[in-house]
């Protein structure tokens, strides 16, 4: 349930309100927006029975929540969330990409990634240091010592950093280097690395997993929002389906329907959702066009001898291109975008 406070309620009219509810053993989550202040009641509702909150001074109305998800659901934030990741921001007007190889590899091959999408407009390095892969015999990262490559090419680029953490070992790790934690697709309904994840006030890119409802995945979010860290920007990296012609199948429909649902920020990632690179451009030009707040594309200096995913990968010169392109279909949407060239 959530309260919403009339435009003219003092704030001793909202304290007072949240006073309330917390002396019936409930939480609040305060929202206050330029024109109203909502007030989030989580927990068990029927304990306020008795406590008459829409008669309390300033209150306008009551409005209960169905849904299972409750800090990240729109009714509870009076307005879109805006993440801060280094200097840049998720969820504004200006469209944040987040560019560079599936694995760190080595360090030369990392600080060539790092300057190349940085002068093509990216504002965010990513990289894997740990890859969960499918089969064992696969390359799987290499683990601090590619979070300390990520860390030298922050200082040398200024690019925030991003790289998945695949257990809670790697959290504790990662949150010495990172500017943001991903959460993999294979991670989603990990709850105890969610919790973890949770514990920290760095934000979190939330993967949504590949048979995972939109539900799940806000509930997934959830889990993190729940312990503490509000901070956390949604992907869009597409769901298994009977289709084998891409990778995955690529759901545009989730952006419009997390902004309906959701306050929380939304990228796309077409490069896993496709598997394939001549295929990234058409859905990350589609990705902008639903609305989303950013895109994660995979570049690798050659992609030939990358280690993990290779056929979806661009190199430098088509990300360049990329980005060149995309920058009228940004600005038609009434976004901004610093393409350097």
């Amino acid at each position: 349930m959530i309260v919403v406070m009339r435009p003219d309620a003092t704030e001793e009219n909202i304290q007072t309100v949240i006073k309330t509810i917390e002396y019936c053993g409930l939480k609040v989550h305060l929202s206050q927006g330029s024109e109203v202040t909502i007030i989030g009641v989580i927990g068990d509702k029927s304990k306020l029975s008795k406590s008459n909150l829409e008669l309390l001074e300033g209150v306008d109305k009551l409005v209960p929540v169905t849904e299972s998800y409750k800090l990240s659901n729109k009714k509870f934030f009076a307005g879109p969330s805006i993440i801060k990741v280094g200097n840049c921001e998720i969820g504004g007007k200006e469209i944040v990409i987040m560019a560079g190889p599936c694995a760190v590899e080595s360090r030369e091959q990392l600080l060539s990634s790092a300057h190349a999408v940085k002068k093509a407009g990216a504002q965010i390095l990513r990289g894997g240091a740990y890859k969960p892969r499918t089969s064992p015999y696969s390359f799987q990262g290499l683990e601090e010592e590619g979070l300390k490559y990520m860390a030298e090419a922050r200082e040398e680029t200024g690019l925030a950093i991003v790289c998945e953490v695949t257990s809670t070992q790697a959290v504790e790790t990662a949150a010495k280097y990172v500017d943001m934690m991903q959460i993999g697709a294979r991670n989603m309904q990990n709850f105890q690395l969610l919790k973890e994840v949770g514990k920290t006030k760095i934000p979190v890119l939330l993967k949504r997993g590949l048979c995972a409802t939109i539900d799940e995945w806000l509930n997934a979010a959830e889990y993190i929002m729940s312990e503490g860290n509000p901070n956390v920007v949604l992907c869009e990296r597409g769901i298994r389906t009977f289709e084998t012609s891409t990778r995955n199948t690529l759901d545009i429909s989730a952006v419009p329907v997390i902004k309906a649902k959701s306050h929380l920020p939304i990228i796309v990632d077409p490069s896993h959702a496709t598997g394939i690179r001549d295929f990234v451009e058409p859905l990350a030009k589609a990705s902008i066009a639903a609305g989303a707040d950013g895109l994660m594309i995979e570049v690798h200096p050659d992609p030939s001898k990358a280690l993990s995913d290779g056929p979806q990968s661009l190199n430098p010169e088509a990300f360049m291109k990329l980005t060149k392109n995309l920058k009228p279909l940004i600005e038609l949407m009434g976004r901004s975008f610093n393409n350097h060239e």
